[in-house]
């Protein structure tokens, strides 16, 4: 099954939140979850779905930026 979001007038946002990850934060590491609802089109089945994307947000020291990356992808 091929999913792929939607190009970006055609994305839709639901409330987006993050929490602290607090088994990482005892070693001085600020990483967050963010939590997004996004609507992606189907192509197999021809429609949209609503899915939720998991991503996480750590500050890297080393270089001074921050870093995002998708963890978790699942049909909401």
């Amino acid at each position: 099954m091929e999913l792929r979001l939607l190009p970006s007038s055609y994305m839709q946002t639901a409330a987006t939140h993050a929490k602290a990850l607090s088994a990482q934060a005892s070693l001085g590491v600020d990483a967050r979850y963010q939590i997004e609802n996004r609507t992606i089109w189907n192509d197999k089945e021809r429609r949209q779905e609503e899915h939720e994307l998991v991503y996480e947000v750590s500050w890297v020291p080393e270089l001074g930026v921050w870093r995002r990356f998708l963890r978790t992808h699942r049909k909401a």
